[in-house]
């Protein structure tokens, strides 16, 4: 599978943007599919993740009530909507899949479980 992401921009701190992850070449329901971030100088961290199977969701402390990431199996697209967005939410965001999605629900957090990356949106929050 290969995956694009995309809806990145430049927001006023408060505001919102929707990001997008489109999935090519395998169904998403045969993928846990996560969110994670980078930003300058920093470690890569762990956003959301939403599992293949069954569809429950997990979600970095930093986001719990600000972010919900969803998929809508039609389009092949999992969505990242981020709302009352802050400066500290500044960064390069990615996609990533995991498949088969057997991987436990505590292991939804670690990069290393994912084999497939996107390119990458830009997200830059001004105060």
């Amino acid at each position: 599978v290969q995956l694009q992401a995309s809806g990145g921009g430049l927001v006023q701190a408060g505001g919102s943007l929707r990001l997008s992850c489109a999935a090519s070449g395998g169904t998403l329901s045969a993928y846990n599919m996560a969110w994670f971030r980078q930003a300058p100088g920093k470690e890569r961290e762990f956003v959301a993740a939403i599992r293949g199977t069954g569809g429950s969701t997990a979600y970095a402390d930093s986001v719990k009530g600000r972010f919900t990431i969803s998929r809508e199996c039609a389009k092949n697209t999992v969505y990242l909507q981020m709302n009352n967005l802050k400066p500290e939410d500044t960064a390069v965001y990615y996609c990533a899949g995991d498949s088969p999605p057997t991987a436990p629900y505590s292991a939804l957090a670690n990069g290393r479980l994912y084999d497939v990356w996107g390119q990458g949106t830009q997200v830059t929050v001004s105060s």
